[in-house]
């Protein structure tokens, strides 16, 4: 199944901490982990549309890591993992 993303939005796969250990050695387990707030965009909409009915260009495109809110979105479970699909609103930054 692949996703395509209407209006402002935005598909992203988040990046999963591997380190489940602290500096001390201990094991955190998977409920007390933090979620991940970057993520790599796998599909882009279109655009909102302005007041003119015209197409606003996205800020980011496929491929590129960014930082977003840290509950912001909706989870959707795909074949490649877990997903978020994101108001463009929700991104923050670009990771360079």
């Amino acid at each position: 199944m692949k996703l395509q993303p209407l209006g402002d939005r935005v598909v992203v796969k988040p990046n999963e901490d591997q380190d489940m250990r602290t500096s001390s050695g201990l094991v955190i387990p998977d409920t007390a982990k933090e979620k991940p707030q970057t993520g790599e965009v796998i599909a882009v909409g279109p655009g909102a549309l302005d007041e003119d009915g015209e197409r606003m260009p996205m800020d980011v495109k496929v491929g590129d890591v960014v930082l977003y809110s840290k509950f912001a979105g909706t989870e959707v479970k795909l074949e490649g993992g877990d997903h978020l699909v994101l108001s463009s609103r929700d991104l923050l930054a670009i990771v360079n």
